[in-house]
């Protein structure tokens, strides 16, 4: 089949869950389909990675946004348009009349968006339309909202929210095929749009299980809490302030030799005072090499409260073999069980006392890393998750 791929990142170098994603379902797929990827980036020395691409690709073009989110003409247009500030940041308009011509030059059998804020870049056309949602964005936000300390911006926050949340579900109803990360998010929207069900498929995050499992890293001598993810993320910045001012305090004046290493391209300038307070606290940013983090610590924490989509930080670090403390969200649709591949815990207190525990019970760490790295192999391995989009691929194009 042919496949026209529209992304709101260029999906390499890895950096971000979604490039992750993407990347290895385009490694996945080339050798079954013909896909030509249209990648919005931030700047032009991201076109030094358009190579890798071509590995997997049968066309690559990217198109050039704004390198900053909140430019004045970004605030500006948002005011006055029906779109939330996620579309007008993500909204080229050349990308219109580029798909356009291929379209109108070249047959293809779908449409693939990864993200709801890449389909305003679709004309109206009669190839079909999958729409990829990796995340439910407006509770994100709601959630951010919901939590901010500014009193003052929650009204302006709840302005956009409602943009987002009318173009979210807009879109869940007007693509051909639906595809979420998990059966909580299927149901979610499944309940949101009503006798549309029909048209929504699971297309889990998967993980390279072999690549993970062989990491030429040691452990950290001193006892090490890990937490994972990048910045750019809203629900990361909210878990990290909940895991250094509510979870790493009781355990550091019970375990004064532990150690908190922080892990996430584009840390915050918050996280990274915090760390400049405390000496036991490390933040490292992005690194070269992410199975260095998860094979140097002891115990992952996930203290995630808001979104959807299964969680990479989740998915590797049951691969590496790095045992896992964290909330019912952080673990939502995966289908983990508590003291079995994962220890469940959705307060402050008990992640703390869990975490107190786990350091000193290594038959429970080994357990929780032998169950761990099983059942990603069996359920999250690229090679089943690919298989998986292509048996939606070719429904669709048999059914068109």
């Amino acid at each position: 089949m042919k496949i026209l791929m529209l992304t709101p990142y260029l999906p390499y170098p890895l950096l971000s869950g979604g490039q992750i994603r993407t990347y290895n379902l385009l490694k996945k797929m080339a050798a079954q389909h013909e896909i030509t990827l249209f990648a919005l980036i931030k700047n032009e020395e991201e076109t030094q990675y358009i190579a890798e691409l071509e590995k997997y690709c049968h066309k690559v073009r990217v198109f050039k946004r704004s390198s900053k989110p909140f430019t004045l003409r970004n605030i500006f247009k948002t005011a006055f348009s029906s779109y939330p500030f996620l579309v007008i940041r993500n909204h080229v308009a050349s990308v219109i009349g580029a798909v356009q011509q291929e379209l109108a030059t070249q047959h293809y059998d779908l449409i693939h968006a990864e993200t709801f804020y890449m389909m305003p870049h679709i004309p109206p056309c009669d190839v079909p339309v999958m729409l990829v949602e990796q995340t439910i964005e407006y509770l994100g936000y709601e959630s951010f909202a919901a939590s901010t300390r500014h009193q003052w911006l929650r009204p302006l926050l709840n302005i956009d929210i409602n943009k987002i949340k009318y173009w979210e579900k807009y879109y869940w109803r007007n693509c051909n095929t639906l595809v979420t990360m998990s059966d909580n998010d299927k149901d979610f929207i499944a309940a949101q749009i009503g006798d549309q069900t029909d048209k929504i498929h699971v297309v889990a995050n998967g993980v390279d299980t072999e690549w993970f499992a062989h990491a030429p890293f040691a452990k950290k001598s001193e006892p090490t809490l890990l937490s994972v993810g990048t910045f750019k993320w809203l629900p990361n910045i909210e878990a990290v302030r909940f895991l250094i001012h509510q979870v790493w305090p009781l355990i550091r004046a019970r375990r004064p030799d532990a150690k908190l290493w922080i892990v996430g391209n584009a840390p915050t300038q918050e996280v990274l005072h915090d760390a400049q307070k405390d000496p036991q606290i490390e933040v490292s940013g992005r690194i070269e090499d992410i199975r260095e983090a998860f094979a140097g610590a002891h115990i992952l924490l996930a203290p995630v409260f808001s979104g959807k989509g299964t969680r990479y930080k989740i998915l590797e670090a049951m691969a590496s073999g790095t045992p896992i403390i964290a909330t019912s969200t952080a673990v939502e649709g995966l289908g983990v069980r508590d003291r079995h591949e994962v220890i469940i815990a959705d307060t402050a207190d008990k992640m703390a006392e869990e975490a107190l525990q786990l350091l000193q019970d290594a038959p429970l760490q080994a357990t929780l890393s032998q169950n761990g790295r099983q059942f990603v192999r069996r359920n999250y391995d690229w090679e089943f998750i690919a298989g998986q989009l292509d048996e939606i691929y070719r429904h669709v194009g048999e059914n068109k």
